[in-house]
């Protein structure tokens, strides 16, 4: 089904009447890594409504963001069953960005980075951070995130993301 794109594109909250079709975006996005579990997706969906996002054009879900409030140079682990949000978050931790295939090229992806950045301004922090996945930096190197080092008991996790593989970091507090 190719969405067309002149109609509408929302940005809203996402439900869990929105799993079914992150599901199959995620399915359909994620080559190199093993998906999440629905369980998963919606443990961190629950532990932070406000920062987990869906693009919708026609009703239609064509992609999703999610994100927490968390600790930069922490990436959560992949899968878990549960999530448990810190209670002195330092950044807002963008998990997962999955636009469907037919849906690519119409400014999905720009979309939910915009109201990701709005919703870092609403809980006022001024760091970003995430793992690149799949050859990846490029695309967040346009957003303003750089490459950050994690300590070394950190690096062991991010083999858990696949290969190529980077954490990267947004400062918005120094221009970026």
């Amino acid at each position: 089904m190719k969405v067309p794109p002149t109609s509408r594109l929302d940005i809203r909250s996402m439900t869990t009447a929105d799993l079914p079709a992150v599901m199959a975006i995620q399915a359909a996005c994620y080559t190199e890594l093993v998906p999440e579990s629905q369980a998963s997706l919606e443990a961190k969906r629950a532990a932070s409504p406000s920062t987990c996002l869906v693009a919708a054009r026609d009703g239609t879900v064509i992609g999703y963001l999610f994100a927490l409030p968390w600790t930069a140079g922490q990436p959560p682990a992949l899968d878990a069953r549960s999530c448990e949000l810190p209670s002195e978050p330092d950044c807002l931790y963008l998990h997962d960005l999955s636009v469907a295939p037919v849906a690519r090229q119409g400014g999905t992806g720009r979309a939910l980075v915009e109201a990701f950045r709005a919703r870092m301004a609403v809980l006022g922090l001024a760091r970003a951070a995430l793992v690149a996945v799949q050859d990846s930096v490029p695309y967040w190197e346009r957003y303003g995130f750089r490459m950050a080092a994690l300590a070394a008991p950190r690096q062991a996790a991010l083999a858990t993301y696949g290969r190529a593989v980077a954490y990267m970091e947004l400062d918005t507090a120094h221009g970026a």
